[in-house]
């Protein structure tokens, strides 16, 4: 309550809090130099592809009243004004699911009234972004963003994994319907006949398979044996568009007795086409619209604004989770008001509203988080290997890389002690001393800076820019478009969503439960989350199989006619499950270690007792990363140092211990 006594305050602090690093938001990115293309390229490929694919969707349901034209043209605008004047910087906007769904609901309702119909669908739905907008800029205007932070990792998680399904699904829909006539064309041509279906059916799970299974490898080219770093560099960071042109390519290596249209291709309206440009009248055509549908408007207007204000937010927070390690404010109630604004600006233009999309944000911030640890790596790895080589002793070398580590983390926000999150790090260079031998024999820096060094994210927003300017830019290519099977898309779906999945500690958990109980134990050995050497292994099952029945019920509601725009309803009843309900079924600090939210974390809510490690039963599971408290895991060493001498002596004694039960 005490926030709609306040109104524009969250966007006034939003906005200060920027402001403080706006200079550095453009600065940091020069400093990166061409490096910055990488994820450029990355993200424009993973915004641009699906764009394309419902821009399809949308031409097909609404008989032609919108295009691909229509939703790269709103998601390159709306790009190119938040990259600039947004808040967050790494949130990507585009034209999501949710969006075609509405749209195309739209359409079914104008369509059984004549007093809309075809010709003023584009103006009605005008009204009905007017109406969102308005919503959305007083949901900001009265700090409605501070729900967010109720939203926790099951909440935010369980968000991702449901967008992940989805663009399984639709993935497979796709591959789907490569077997089936499409809707209005003419069943007599050869290419409809059954054996050509067929075998368009089959090339298209070909093509499909290939991108993902070369897009997947391509991602791993580093740490391939062959090839020279800078070729494999080049793959992992570009391999992923260039096996979709890769493979559009191959689609043309066919006999030429197969029919014009085998594989199938996609079907774009040209740029200068009529049917591209009927709908920059649409500001003109909304004061036809009769007064009565005006307001009427206002009813899908509250669904998509509440679906907006959910799907932005969060797609936000998970670009900002905190293993990201950001430095720089988040600015929800800002981008809110910001998306207000936008949706507006596409109404009145008859183009489909963009919003924050997933998995595409947290893709983003994953893509300038590899790109910040290359060039902090290489300056390290070369400082540490100086000192080697004049023979440095063990607190040398690692003074050297933390003075390189500061000069290169020059972010204006940065509030956590550079000491503490290299503690790691210095314990591993230390070791080599207690090893004995001399330090250039015992201590390999690539190895070591690859395993300890902190997360950093080159939080800027030239990236955001370049790619909303490539997806603009990608309108006048549309005759090259066409030229891609929808096949190719199909797999860059499936891709999406599951390179989506390494990090969700719900889908790692998810594995966990399959894991042989002889066998977790060996999971400590590589890099895994606190909570699996605090909490029992049945208290994780049971909150991960809660956790999974919860979330098909979500994906299930996805599959209902027209109320399936509601799925965001059970994520906002999830707030009060999480605050009422879970702490009675489940002990505190257990809760805390499975669903830690960001408040929790800021607050310094109680911790657990540190007992915790030797008196309950110890289970193991491997994570892409670490992710520790910092107050807490400095206390948790300094206390495994007092009891087992260290952290390797910790892991030997557990080990042992856990193979006796």
């Amino acid at each position: 309550m005490e926030s709609l006594r306040t109104p524009f305050s969250g966007i006034l602090d939003d906005l200060r809090g920027r402001a403080e690093c706006y200079k550095d938001d453009w600065t940091s990115a020069i400093r990166a130099g061409v490096r910055i293309l990488a994820p450029t390229c990355y993200i424009f490929f993973a915004s641009a592809l699906p764009v394309i694919a419902f821009g399809e969707q949308l031409n097909r349901d609404t008989d032609g009243s919108l295009s691909t034209v229509e939703t790269l043209a709103s998601t390159a605008l709306a790009g190119l004004i938040h990259s600039i004047f947004g808040g967050q910087p790494l949130l990507i906007l585009g034209v999501a699911e949710p969006t075609v769904i509405m749209y195309t609901y739209l359409y079914s309702f104008s369509q059984g009234r004549p007093e809309i119909g075809r010709e003023l669908y584009l103006a009605w739905a005008g009204w009905v972004c007017v109406w969102t907008a308005i919503m959305l800029c007083l949901l900001a205007i009265f700090n409605a963003g501070h729900i967010i932070n109720r939203f926790t990792r099951v909440a935010g998680e369980m968000f991702g994994m449901l967008i992940a399904v989805l663009f399984i699904q639709e993935a497979i829909k796709g591959l789907v319907t490569e077997f089936n006539i499409p809707k209005s064309e003419n069943p007599k041509l050869e290419e409809f006949q059954f054996s050509w279906l067929y075998t368009n059916g089959l090339l298209a799970i070909i093509f499909a398979v290939g991108v993902l299974w070369t897009s997947l490898k391509t991602r791993e080219a580093r740490a391939w044996r062959y090839g020279s770093g800078g070729v494999r560099s080049f793959i992992a960071d570009y391999g992923v568009p260039l096996m979709v042109i890769l493979w559009s390519i191959l689609s043309y290596a066919i006999p030429k007795k197969v029919p014009h249209g085998v594989p199938r291709r996609l079907f774009i309206p040209l740029l200068w086409e009529s049917q591209s440009l009927q709908h920059w009248t649409v500001i003109t055509d909304m004061v036809k619209v009769p007064v009565g549908y005006i307001f009427a408007a206002i009813v899908p207007a509250v669904m998509i604004a509440g679906l907006y204000f959910f799907d932005h937010s969060v797609a936000s927070q998970l670009a900002q989770q905190p293993e990201f390690n950001l430095k720089k404010p988040s600015a929800y109630h800002y981008d809110v008001f910001l998306l207000g604004i936008l949706t507006l600006i596409s109404g009145l233009l008859g183009l489909p509203p963009s919003n924050g999309v997933l998995p595409q944000s947290p893709m983003h911030t994953k893509s300038l988080a590899v790109l910040k640890k290359q060039l902090i790596r290489k300056k390290m790895v070369k400082g540490a290997k100086e000192v080697i080589d004049r023979k440095g002793t063990s607190s040398e070398i690692y003074g050297k890389m933390q003075d390189i580590f500061i000069q290169m983390d020059t972010s204006p926000a940065h509030t956590t002690s550079v000491s503490r999150e290299l503690e790691d790090l210095k314990e591993a260079v230390m070791r080599s001393d207690d090893e004995g031998g001399d330090t250039k024999g015992k201590f390999d820096p690539e190895k070591c800076i690859d395993a300890h060094l902190p997360v950093r994210v080159n939080e800027q927003r030239l990236s955001n820019l370049l790619q909303s300017i490539l997806v603009g830019i990608s309108m006048c290519a549309i005759p090259l478009i066409k030229m891609m099977p929808t096949s190719v898309l199909w797999g860059y779906f499936a891709y999406m969503a599951i390179d989506s999945l390494p990090g969700n500690q719900f889908w790692e958990r998810m594995l966990m439960l399959f894991v042989a109980p002889s066998r977790r134990h060996k999971i400590l050995e590589g890099f895994h989350a606190s909570f699996v050497e605090s909490v029992p292994f049945k208290a994780i099952a049971k909150f991960t199989l809660m956790q999974f029945l919860y979330f098909l019920m979500c994906f299930g509601i996805t599959w209902i006619p027209i109320a399936g725009i509601l799925f965001p309803l059970p994520f906002f009843i999830l707030i009060l499950i999480r605050q009422h309900m879970l702490p009675k079924i489940f002990r505190q600090d257990h809760l805390q270690e499975l669903d830690a939210a960001e408040y929790e974390e800021i607050s310094g809510a109680p911790k657990r007792s540190i007992n915790l490690m030797v008196t309950e039963p110890i289970v193991f599971c491997g994570f892409k990363f670490a992710l520790f408290h910092a107050l807490s895991f400095s206390v948790y060493r300094k206390w495994i140092q007092e009891r087992f001498g260290g952290m390797s002596t910790m892991r030997t004694s557990l080990m042992r211990r856990y193979s006796t039960r």
